[in-house]
C-alpha cells in the first residue's frame, strides 16, 4: 500500500516535470527559465534545491551523534550562503544578463578563468548529485524491504529524476520544486508532530537533546579547534556561492527585487525546517533506544525511516517519504542541469564556436544525460560513504578555487586577469598540497588553506606588474564596470 502511494506521487511528480517542459522554447528557457519567475516559486526552488538527502538523512545523523556543533556546514553554513547570496551577489549578476556563472568569469577576467572556474564547479558537483543518488537507493531499499538493492534504486531514482530534467529544464525544476516544497514542509510538520506525541511531548524531547550536550554549537577548545570550527562552516557558506544551481535560481527571477529577496526567505526556510529532521531522530532515540542505538553504530542514517516504518501508520509513512523524495529530486533535478548547462555555454562554446540557439539546447540536454551517467557510476563506486561527507566535502573545490575571484570581480574593481590566474592555481595547488599530507591537514584545515592562498595570489596578483592580458588585450586593467 505503501509502495502504491509513493509510485502514484512520483508519477505526478513526472508529470509537473513535464507539463513544464511544455514551456521550453529555446535555451534562455532551458537554463533560467526565461527570467520569469515570481517571488514565491524562486524561494520554493532555493529552499528545495538546499533541501536534499544530507539535510533529513545526513544531518540529522550528524546531529544525533556530535550536537548541533557537528552540522556547522549544514544547515547552518548552507543557509547563511543564500542569504549571503542574497544580499551581497544576487543584484549584481542579475544586472549582468548572464546565462551561467562561467559567463561572468570570461566578461571579467577572460575565457582562461572561464574554462578554469567552469571546470571547477562542474567537478565540484558530482559528490553533491552522487549524495542524492545514494539517498534514492537506500529510499527504494527501504520501501521494498530489501527487494529492490541499493545500487537498483539508485538506477530506478535517477532515471526518473532524468526524464523530467532532461525534456524541461530549468522550468521543470522550478515547478516541481514548488509542489515538492509543500510535501516537504506538510509531511515533516505532521512526521514531528507525531514523534513528539511518541516521546511523551516536544519538552521532553528537547530536554532529552539539553541534557545529552546535543546543543553546544561552539567549540569549547583552544585555537586548533576554532580554527577547524571555522573552516567547517565557510565551506558551504562561501564554497556554495560560486555554484550554478545557486545562480541559476537568481537569474531565472523576474525581477532584480525577486532574485534578492527570494534566495534569503529561501535561506531562512531551509534552516528552519532543517531542525525537524533532527527533531525527529532525537524523538527516535527516546522512542526506540535500543534499535536507535544500534542503528547508531551501524548506519546512524536509517534511524529516522526506521521510526517512521516501525512505529508511525500508513499516511504518516506515505507523509515522510513523500517528502523525503521530494527532498531528494528536487535536489537532484536542479544539481544535474546545473554542471550540464554550465559546460555547453562555457566549454564547448569555446571548443564549437558559433553555434546555433538550437544546436545549443540540444547539447545541453546530451549533457544533462552524459553527466548523469557519470555521477550514477560515482556514487556506486562510492557507495559506503556518508551522504554528509559526499556534500561537504563537494564544496571545497570551489571554495578554494572559484570564490576568491567572483567576490573580488564584483567588489574590487583593481582585480585582474593576472591576479585571478594566481588565486586559482594558489588556491587549488594550497588545498592538493593539504589533501595529499595527513601531517598538514590534521595541523591546519585544508580548505581554509586553500581560501588563504587564493587571497595572497589575488592579491598579489593584481598589485603587482602586469604580464598576463587580459580578455581586452590590456595588459594592465582596472575595471571601473566590476566596481
Amino acid at each position: 500500500m505503501l509502495l502504491s502511494f509513493i509510485v502514484l506521487y512520483l508519477l505526478v511528480s513526472i508529470g509537473v516535470g513535464l507539463y513544464a517542459a511544455t514551456r521550453v522554447h529555446n535555451t534562455a528557457d532551458y537554463a533560467v527559465a526565461g527570467r520569469s519567475l515570481p517571488l514565491a516559486v524562486v524561494i520554493a526552488t532555493t529552499f528545495a534545491t538546499w533541501f536534499g538527502s544530507e539535510t533529513v538523512l545526513g544531518v540529522s545523523a550528524r546531529f544525533v551523534d556530535g550536537g548541533l556543533g557537528a552540522v556547522v556546514e549544514d544547515p547552518f553554513g548552507a543557509s547563511m550562503c543564500l542569504v549571503l547570496v542574497g544580499l551581497f551577489f544576487a543584484y549584481k549578476l542579475y544586472q549582468k544578463n548572464l546565462i551561467t556563472l562561467g559567463d561572468y568569469y570570461r566578461q571579467r577576467y577572460g575565457r582562461v578563468i572561464e574554462v578554469a572556474c567552469s571546470a571547477i564547479i562542474i567537478f565540484s558537483y558530482l559528490g553533491w548529485v552522487a549524495a542524492q543518488i545514494t539517498a534514492l537507493g537506500l529510499v527504494f531499499n527501504l520501501l521494498t524491504q530489501g527487494t529492490v538493492s541499493v545500487t537498483m534504486g539508485m538506477i530506478i531514482g535517477t532515471l526518473i529524476v532524468l526524464v523530467y530534467t532532461l525534456y524541461g529544464g530549468m522550468w521543470s525544476v522550478a515547478m516541481t520544486d514548488f509542489v515538492q516544497m509543500i510535501v516537504i514542509g506538510v509531511g515533516l510538520l505532521a512526521i514531528a508532530w507525531y514523534a513528539a506525541d511518541l516521546a511523551g511531548g516536544a519538552g521532553k524531547v528537547v530536554e532529552f537533546a539539553a541534557r545529552e550536550g546535543k546543543f553546544h554549537f561552539f567549540p569549547s577548545g583552544g585555537v586548533k579547534e576554532w580554527t577547524f570550527f571555522i573552516a567547517a562552516a565557510i565551506t558551504m557558506m562561501l564554497g556554495s556561492i560560486p555554484q550554478q544551481d545557486v545562480f541559476q535560481r537568481v537569474m531565472s527571477s523576474n525581477s532584480a527585487a525577486t532574485a534578492r529577496k527570494g534566495p534569503v526567505i529561501g535561506g531562512l526556510l531551509y534552516l528552519l525546517f532543517a531542525f525537524i529532521p533532527m527533531f525527529v531522530v532525537t524523538a527516535a532515540v527516546l522512542v526506540m533506544p535500543e534499535t536507535a542505538q544500534a542503528l547508531l553504530k551501524e548506519d546512524p542514517q536509517k534511524v529516522l525511516p526506521t521510526l517512521v516504518m516501525e512505529r508511525m501508520p500508513l499516511m504518516l509513512q506515505v507523509a515522510f517519504f513523500g517528502a523525503l523524495l521530494s527532498a531528494i529530486m528536487s535536489t537532484a533535478s536542479a544539481t544535474l542541469l546545473a554542471p550540464s548547462t554550465t559546460f555547453v555555454e562555457n566549454i564547448l562554446h569555446n571548443l564549437r564556436p558559433g553555434m546555433t540557439d538550437q544546436q545549443t539546447l540540444k547539447a545541453m540536454r546530451i549533457s544533462v544525460l552524459v553527466f548523469t551517467g557519470c555521477v550514477l557510476t560515482y556514487a556506486v563506486t562510492m557507495q559506503g560513504t556518508s551522504i554528509y561527507e559526499l556534500v561537504s566535502g563537494a564544496y571545497q573545490v570551489p571554495l578554494v578555487g572559484a570564490f576568491v575571484p567572483l567576490v573580488f570581480g564584483l567588489y574590487w574593481k583593481r582585480a585582474t586577469t593576472q591576479g585571478a590566474l594566481l588565486a586559482v592555481a594558489m588556491g587549488l595547488g594550497v588545498w592538493l598540497l593539504f589533501v595529499a599530507s595527513p601531517m598538514l591537514s590534521e595541523a591546519f584545515p585544508q580548505q581554509l588553506a586553500g581560501v588563504l592562498a587564493a587571497l595572497v595570489g589575488m592579491l598579489g596578483g593584481s598589485l603587482a606588474p602586469q604580464w598576463i592580458d587580459d580578455h581586452k588585450g590590456h595588459v594592465t586593467h582596472y575595471e571601473g564596470s566590476a566596481s
